[in-house]
Formats: C-alpha cells, structure tokens, sequence
C-alpha cells in the first residue's frame, strides 16, 4: 500500500569538475557514444541567506541508460533508451544557523543542440522533497530539458521523517521543515536556472514546475511566495491546505472509536460500490464512474442490514457502521459540530485512509512528530475531541509554514505566470475538495472565474486517483497543454485524458476546466471524447 502512496522539489563558487563511472551514480549504459567530456566547471550563485557549500559535476554517455530498483520510491528497474550525453550537477547548499546540507540536482543535455531552452524543476511525494535518484531528471532531459530537483536537506525516504523532525532536544526542526515545506524549491529554482545559464551561455527561455501531491503543494507555495520563479506551474493532486489535511485524514480513526466499529476492508469497499452504483448514471452515462461526487447525495445509512461475502464469511452491515462511513464521508467536525475539513469523495477507495487500526502513514507522521512531537502518540486511539484538539494545534502552529494555501495570487498573475492544476475527483489520499475550496477563495479574491482563468485553471477528472490510476480517463499531455498556454498563449478549454478498461477498450474525454463539466451529447459511442460537451455543472 505504501508504494502505491507515494508512486506515485547570493554567494558564488567555482565548481570543481569530477569526471567518474556511471555506475558512481547507480546507473549503467548499454550502447551509445563514447563518454563525452564536456561537463565544464562553471560558478554557482545562489539566493541571499543560502551559501553554496560544492559544486560536483559528473559526465553521463547518455544511449540506453538503466536504473536500477531502489524501493519505495522505484520498486523496479528502470530503462530509458536514446537518451542524449548528459551532465549531472550535484550543487550543496546550507542555510547559516540551519545546520543543514541540502542538495540539489541539475541534470543538462551535454549538446546544446539537445536543449529546448526550458526548465523543468520536479516535486516530491509524501516526506520526499524531490528525487535525485536520476530516472525522472534523466527522462527530462531526453525531452530537451534542462531538469532539477531538491532533497531539501530531508533524506531520501518519503515514509520516514524520524531522522530530521526533530531535533535532539525534542522539538521541531524548524529549519528543515522551512527547507521541505518552501525554501529548497527557491534554492533549485534560482540555481537550476543560473546552472543552465553559465552552462550553455544563454538564459533560459522558459522555466517550469511539475510535480504531484508533494510537488502539487510545491508548486502553488511557489506561486504564492515566489511568483517570479516559474513561467509555469503543473501542481497535480496538490497537498495544499497541508496543516489540515494531514490531521482531517485521521479523522476515520476517531469515528471508529467513538462509534465502536472496525469495520474490514471488504465491507468499506461494498459502501463505494454502492455508493458507485447508485450515483454513476447522474451524468446520464453508466460508466462506473460517479462524474461529480458533490451531486451524490447517496447515504450509507440506506447500506444497513445488507448481507455481503467477506473471506467465504457472511456478514451484515451495521446501522453503526453505516453512520461511520457517513460520517466519514462527511469529513471532520467540532465538538459543536462545526465543519473542519472535508471527508473523501464518494467513489474514492476508503482503503488507505479509513482502515480500522491503520491510519495513512503521511498524516500518522505528521501528528507524531510535529503536533505532538511525540514518537510514540497513538494516532489509532483518537476521539472526537483529541481529534479536534490536534487540528486546532496545527492549523495554529504550522499553516505559515506548510498550508500553501494564500488566495492572493496577484503578483503571479501580474508576473504572468500560468498554474494549471488538476485533482482527480476520486482521490484517496488528499480530499479533492480542498482544492476546489482554494480555487473559491481564490475566485473571491479576484472577483469570479473569468479573471481567475486568465492565470489559474483547474481540472476535475472523473474517477482519477492519488497522481495516477482509477478508471477514469487520466491526462495524456499536461505539461504539453501548459506549454503552449505560457508560450503561444492557448489558455485550456479542456485536458485531453484517456484510459484502457479492462476490456481492452480506450476511452477519451475532454476533461473541462472547473467550474465545467463533461456531458454526453446523447448521440454516439459514450466512450469517445468526441460526443461529449463542456457545460455548467
């Protein structure tokens, strides 16, 4: 399961050139051209407050280029074949009174000729603040980019925060939370870009963020504090609003205690079927998919005295258990019964944030180490009002730190930088609704939906999971529709997205940008993108 989570970033110096072995960097070459040698030494600059420690520059052949499985993040082998020769720049940087070491990775295209004259800087997932390990920079850079990423001075492990939330006294490492939550994203941005620049002797013509969940949350921080850096944001799944969506995903933990239930994972999974199934033809399409879970008003209460199989068992759902899915459905609330937060999508999988015993490793964490500061607290043993206190404590303590949440978006958009963001509406992990929450604030800041779409637009796509998968059509080129809105102005309508069914059947749909939905026209195969129209929802 855990895989599944995350399968899911002004001193100078001169830098002293290393020419090594691939393999020094885990990774080997098939056929392809002889070892180039033109990594060449270059200055490094940096942002005020950060003082550039190394530079280290190593030589890559490029051709077919193997990376091997280095679980959780790459739980198998990796090849990627016709990759240009290629130059690896490890930069460390620290921050003075951090006690840190950060480092970040640019990886360029040896040739010239190979480059597109952009920038591409990558997020990270769970506790990763970005990852060096080569496959996705290398990837880049077989597309022409100049690509970066950041570890934030964090380490390598997106499961495992215990060697860095703390400091030995016991209390929050403020500096190396700044360093994952926002500033080692400037750091790579500034010097990437400055990187390429004395590389090739010429600036960057366009530079770029991608990331998702992780990277999602990296790039709207970066719209919000650093509006300049970027031309362009591709922020997926983003785990903004951080403070309280870390704490409101162990609400199903609190439920099960107070409503005394364990339900398994076969009878949460019968409640998102039925919920499936009474909600799927609301678009007027039987798909299996719920297009707009706002609009299913299904309630699990009505699943009470239903038998279902489990393990060759029979058993029968409970009005108790009924009223917890409901109430987790429904997303946290105060002791007075306010709303705090928002519960998952209906149709989402409640497998990885409402198993019984078994809270989402990212939240358990994040209430451990840095609400409570305390290793061994007992996330699965919350209440409804331990739960509230926890949430009150992080949003007071951490949302100036990690909430990426400002709705003042105006020196981004008057820089005329472009955010395109998408969340599946099926999303497990992070509640999609507050993302579309965001966007409202947004929206009031600037007076409505038109004058937001001039910089800021945002997808829903139906039946998307965390980053990646589900049975909904997923976007096929993102970054590509970003492209031509930052470089030849073509703002999108619509992501293209498509997916294989299990019948080995493609489906396409133009997925519409929020508000807008997709809906059949009535005429045609339901499964072509072709027959359907953008509407009001």
């Amino acid at each position: 399961m855990k895989r599944r989570l995350i399968a899911l970033m002004a001193a100078a110096v001169s830098a002293v050139v290393v020419l090594v072995p691939t393999a020094a960097d885990a990774v080997s070459h098939g056929s392809g051209p002889v070892a180039a040698t033109t990594c060449a030494t270059v200055p490094v600059s940096a942002p005020s407050g950060t003082k550039v420690e190394s530079v280290k520059a190593v030589a890559h052949a490029g051709g077919t280029v193997t990376f091997p499985a280095a679980p959780p993040l790459h739980p198998a082998e990796e090849t990627l074949t016709d990759v240009p020769a290629w130059c690896d720049f490890t930069v460390t940087v620290s921050h003075p009174g951090a006690n840190d070491h950060v480092d970040i990775r640019i990886s360029l295209p040896q040739d010239a000729k190979k480059w597109n004259g952009r920038f591409q800087a990558t997020g990270g997932s769970a506790y990763l603040a970005g990852d060096l390990s080569g496959a996705p920079l290398v990837g880049a850079v077989k597309a022409g980019y100049v690509a970066a990423a950041t570890d934030a001075g964090v380490g390598a492990n997106p499961l495992d925060v215990s060697g860095w939330a703390l400091t030995p006294d016991g209390k929050v490492d403020t500096p190396l939370l700044k360093n994952f939550a926002s500033r080692s994203v400037h750091d790579m941005a500034v010097i990437g870009k400055d990187v390429a620049k004395r590389f090739y002797g010429r600036s960057v013509s366009y530079s770029y963020w991608n990331g998702c969940s992780t990277g999602g949350r990296q790039g709207y921080q970066e719209a919000q504090d650093h509006p300049t850096d970027f031309d362009g944001i591709l922020a997926k799944a983003p785990a903004i609003n951080w403070d309280r969506f870390a704490v409101a995903t162990l609400w199903s933990q609190a439920v099960f205690n107070e409503e005394k239930v364990a339900p398994t994972q076969c009878e949460l999974a019968a409640f998102t079927t039925a919920a499936v199934k009474a909600c799927d033809t609301l678009d007027g399409v039987k798909d299996g998919i719920i297009d707009s879970p706002q609009e299913c008003h299904w309630d699990a209460r009505r699943l009470t005295g239903t038998k279902i199989v489990c393990d060759g068992e029979e058993i029968t759902i409970s009005r108790a258990t009924a009223d917890a899915v409901r109430k987790i459905w429904a997303g946290p609330v105060s002791s007075s019964g306010k709303k705090l937060w928002y519960g998952p999508n209906k149709g989402a999988s409640l497998a990885a944030l409402a198993a019984p015993g078994a809270p989402f490793f990212v939240a358990d964490s994040w209430v451990k180490y840095f609400v409570t500061r305390n290793p061994s607290f007992d996330t699965t043993k919350l209440t409804y009002a331990s739960f509230a206190q926890i949430f009150r404590t992080s949003q007071l303590r951490f949302n100036d730190v990690i909430g990426a949440d400002d709705p003042n978006l105006s020196a981004f958009a008057k820089a005329g930088g472009k955010l395109l963001s998408w969340h599946g509406q099926s999303d497990e992990l992070v509640p999609t609704q507050g993302t579309v929450a965001y966007r409202e604030r947004v929206n009031r800041v600037f007076g409505g939906d038109k004058r937001v779409d001039d910089f800021y637009r945002l997808f829903l796509p139906p039946g998307v999971t965390h980053c990646i998968g589900g049975t909904g059509p997923f976007p096929t080129d993102d970054l590509g529709a970003l492209i031509d809105w930052v470089e030849k102005g073509q703002a999108p309508a619509t992501l293209a997205a498509s997916v294989t069914g299990p019948d080995g059947k493609t489906v396409t749909r133009d997925i519409c940008r929020y508000p807008m939905v997709a809906r059949y026209t009535g005429h045609g195969d339901t499964a072509s993108a072709a027959n359907y129209r953008c509407a009001t929802a």
